[in-house]
Formats: structure tokens, C-alpha cells, sequence
């Protein structure tokens, strides 16, 4: 499913790309983009939520998008927080952070809604 057009450039774009792909390959629900370029006096361009089964789908989540942004758009996140219990992995990439959450953590921090200016691509689950 194509995204709308946003003011974010190419190399972001592709990142996003790759990330969901990496979600995609391993089977995350619930992906949601989170388009926050258009809103002034924020820390990235993007979101990237999905959500995990349990620990280990989390850590395999983590993974293949790692793999997938590293191989396919030759981008490595700055940081990686949360695997430790893997509830809630955060992966920093400069302009788009990704968030890997387990359902009710998902539910309980509402990532998505956070800016009600923000536009949200959600990408239909692959079954």
C-alpha cells in the first residue's frame, strides 16, 4: 500500500521502505507509519510501530528490520534500547525511530495518537 506524498526526502523514505519490510518478512501486525514531518519542534520525521506476538517475535522483529535497513538501504541505528525484556524495543535511525512493542504495551503508551496532527499510514496485515 503506497503512502501519501509527505515532505520527507528520499533516503528517509526508503528507510521506512526497507523497515517495513523487515516487519513484513517476520510477520508484525498492526504496522503503523507515523508521518511527523509536517509538525515543527519534534525529534524525527517518522515513526515506525508494529506489534509482536511475545519476547522472542519481538527480538525477531528487531532483527530483521536491523537486517533489512542494513542491507537494503545501508542504514544501522544509532541505538537500540529494550531488548533486555523485549516488551518495547526502541531503534533509533536518525530521522524515523522504530518502535517494536508486545500488545499491551502497545496499547498502554498509544504511540500512534500522540500527535493529532500527524498523518498515519497503516499497512494492512500480511496473513
Amino acid at each position: 500500500m503506497p503512502r501519501k506524498r509527505t515532505l520527507m526526502n528520499q533516503i528517509t523514505e526508503n528507510i521506512i521502505d526497507q523497515i517495513q519490510a523487515g516487519m513484513e518478512e517476520k510477520k508484525g501486525r498492526d504496522i503503523v507509519i507515523v508521518d511527523l514531518s509536517g509538525i515543527t519542534d519534534v525529534i524525527c520525521q517518522a515513526f515506525v510501530i508494529c506489534t509482536g506476538n511475545s519476547p522472542s517475535h519481538v527480538q525477531a522483529l528487531t532483527d530483521s528490520v536491523e537486517e533489512f535497513a542494513r542491507t537494503k538501504a545501508h542504514a544501522r541505528p544509532t541505538a537500540i534500547d529494550g531488548l533486555r525484556n523485549a516488551q518495547w524495543v526502541a531503534m533509533d535511525y536518525g530521522d524515523v525511530i522504530v518502535h517494536i512493542f508486545l500488545r499491551e504495551a502497545r496499547e498502554f503508551y498509544d504511540l500512534e495518537h500522540l500527535w493529532a496532527d500527524a498523518l498515519l499510514t497503516e499497512i494492512p496485515n500480511l496473513d
